[in-house]
């Protein structure tokens, strides 16, 4: 059989669909969908050079790998690609081939460092480091079973906090985005990340097919939002949290907290029925806000990174 690499073409269906297919294999609690696919090919912003790719055997799709450059990171040269295939296709050379097409589209956009994420397991990080990636710092992949776990309480606001949610943005949600781009500074990260452009924050978050205003909530101090919790959908059953933060001058206080707990129980009601979110394994203070809620621990991810040249 024979396996070949190829661009993934996002205006045929059954690419999309092949891609999303393998990417819930691999991570199932990665929220994904064929249309999210489609959308951030078609919206990539041109400085990322963004290049998702298809391994390809007999027609099927068995491997993915999404590969660009980290454009708003201050420092320049910093590439990613993220491989992964149908566990159940594994040794077949998808892997190495996704690898070498990424690492050379890359170098070719002036990448000088390169990372990828890589699933927590022997054969897994084994395949990194026989290609010269060594391992960096790891995340937790978190599942929290919203149909039958008992969330805490809604609390009591504090004076002078009120919690709305997302779309009572949609007017206008330059404040939200001010708000993120503060968090995710702080956040830890091997690239750092700068939200500078709200035009490209609007269209690779705001406007996302996979983001939920409503299910998004916003705690909010004087008219100026101040802690936040953002979630996605995958339109079925599944929500995540993807950011949760709060501004520096309110820190402390228990606003992520509170927001937090204000969109999981939205969620719910909604009819969702697992909860999914990520954390940076040095994130302590995260990890304890999300162990309070009954978050578990369901899988592990380790960067790595290699130096081009």
């Amino acid at each position: 059989m024979t396996v070949i690499v190829r661009d993934l073409r996002p205006e045929v269906r059954a690419n999309a669909e092949g891609f999303a297919r393998v990417r819930h294999l691999a991570l199932p609690f990665f929220l994904v969908t064929p249309g999210s696919i489609a959308y951030d090919i078609t919206h990539a912003h041109p400085e990322a050079h963004f290049r998702p790719l298809v391994a390809e055997e007999d027609g099927e799709i068995i491997g993915t790998a999404q590969v660009g450059i980290a454009y708003d990171s201050p420092r320049p040269g910093q590439g990613y690609l993220n491989v992964y295939t149908n566990p159940e296709r594994t040794r077949r050379g998808a892997g190495a081939l996704l690898v070498r097409v990424a690492e050379e589209h890359l170098a070719a956009h002036g990448a000088t460092k390169l990372f990828a994420w890589v699933l927590d397991e022997p054969g897994n990080r084994s395949f990194a480091e026989r290609r010269g990636y060594r391992a960096s710092r790891s995340a937790h992949f978190l599942r929290l079973d919203l149909a039958h776990g008992a969330l805490p309480p809604r609390q009591d606001l504090p004076p002078g906090v009120e919690l709305r949610s997302g779309a009572d943005f949609a007017d206008d949600p330059r404040p939200l985005f001010a708000l993120d781009a503060e968090t995710l500074a702080d956040e830890p990260s091997d690239i750092d990340h700068e939200f500078t452009d709200y035009e490209a924050w609007l269209q690779e978050t705001w406007r996302h097919p996979l983001f939920s205003p409503e299910l998004t909530s916003v705690a909010v101090v004087d008219g100026r939002p101040v802690a936040f919790s953002a979630a996605r959908t995958d339109g079925g059953t599944r929500y995540g949290t993807v950011m949760t933060g709060t501004a520096r001058a309110f820190r402390g206080r228990g606003l992520a907290k509170l927001a937090k707990n204000d969109s999981l129980h939205r969620a719910r009601t909604a009819g969702y029925t697992e909860a999914f979110t990520g954390n940076d394994t040095g994130n302590g203070p995260m990890l304890a806000i999300n162990k309070w809620f009954g978050y578990e621990v369901c899988a592990t991810e380790v960067h790595h990174v290699r130096e081009l040249g």
